[in-house]
């Protein structure tokens, strides 16, 4: 498996239905954000009782944190239907039209890294969001006319990643908002006991232990891990996932002690050798072979939550502790190349 899709928080083409498979279906499962679960269940109970459609919402945050989950959740904890799309799945304001007029009272509409919609499209929102109707042009020229299209007054939940991409307008139409943020080790590691569990796999408090430390404070990533030192287990013809299975599927996909991939070794080695000092993004892409949207979305939020990397106005540079790290790393090598060299 390729370094980038084990790092990244967006969910991989082959993964979608096993993620499906682990997603909590309601709240009481769900692990975490309990200051957003609580508030959820308190909107969702005030739109009962009073009869209406529940507000549209928007979740923000990194990628596999649960916004799609919790989007789920809602649909089942409301007992309506859920049309799921995508930002750049919505091309053309007739895409946009078609969903809408299909969806019956209450319904939810869901659009994942909705930042990414075409301009045409989210003009089409602002009216559908507000007055719950759209207005479609029939013709053009001196004879143009337009029929509006009343809408069943349903609930719009918006997923987005940059949520700074995200224009005022449509911002302020969402009467909901909630961002979510990583988790804790703990955290995660009640998500892959729950995880083995669904896979068929059984795993003690240890090993879950330090899957979770080095997932990166993301759920995604844990079970992705799970999925991999799985593997390795069964590989070796066991159905129990130990300590030591663990480390060795975490060294064959290639992660660290602190939770580092090759690829973060070698983005801070690049920072190394220019001695701390400011690197440009396109720079580093060119000399670790990668694309400077990954560097910046995968693989850098991770080392600055790590205090290794820092950004500054002229470029990435790395910090003491990164500076350390790499310095650490190169001894290891070399003491490891000595010790080849010696048996």
């Amino acid at each position: 498996m390729k370094d980038q899709s084990i790092y990244s928080g967006f969910p991989q083409d082959d993964e979608r239905a096993l993620d499906s498979m682990l997603r909590p279906r309601v709240f009481a499962e769900f692990v975490g954000r309990p200051n957003t679960v609580e508030n959820l269940k308190t909107w969702i109970q005030g739109a009962r009782l009073r009869g209406e459609s529940l507000d549209h919402i928007l979740f923000s945050g990194p990628p596999g944190l649960g916004k799609t989950t919790l989007a789920y959740i809602i649909a089942n904890e409301l007992e309506v239907s859920i049309k799921p799309t995508s930002g750049p799945a919505l091309t053309r304001p007739r895409d946009l039209v078609g969903l809408l007029t299909n969806l019956r009272t209450g319904d939810i509409l869901f659009i994942d890294e909705i930042h990414r919609l075409d301009v045409r499209v989210e003009e089409y929102l602002y009216t559908a969001m507000e007055d719950f109707f759209v207005s479609i042009i029939v013709d053009s020229g001196v004879h143009g006319r337009s029929i509006k299209i009343d809408l069943k007054r349903y609930t719009l939940i918006g997923a987005t990643t940059r949520e700074g991409l995200l224009s005022p307008p449509l911002r302020s139409r969402f009467q909901i908002m909630e961002r979510l943020d990583f988790y804790t080790p703990e955290e995660l590691k009640r998500i892959l006991l729950k995880s083995a569990g669904v896979l068929g796999i059984e795993i003690n408090d240890e090993s879950a232990e330090l899957i979770a430390g080095r997932s990166r404070g993301t759920p995604r990533i844990a079970n992705r891990l799970l999925r991999r030192i799985r593997d390795v287990a069964q590989a070796g013809g066991s159905s129990t996932v130990t300590v030591q299975t663990a480390r060795e599927g975490l060294r064959r996909v290639g992660v660290d002690k602190m939770g580092l991939s090759e690829m973060d070794r070698r983005i801070l080695q690049v920072l190394a050798r220019n001695s701390g000092r400011p690197v440009g993004l396109k720079t580093i892409a060119a000399v670790v072979g990668e694309q400077e949207d990954t560097i910046e979305d995968v693989y850098e939020p991770f080392l600055i939550r790590q205090g290794l990397l820092e950004r500054t106005a002229r470029g990435r540079a790395a910090t003491a502790e990164g500076l350390q790290v790499v310095r650490n790393h190169l001894e290891g090598e070399e003491k490891g190349s000595a010790q080849g060299e010696l048996f």
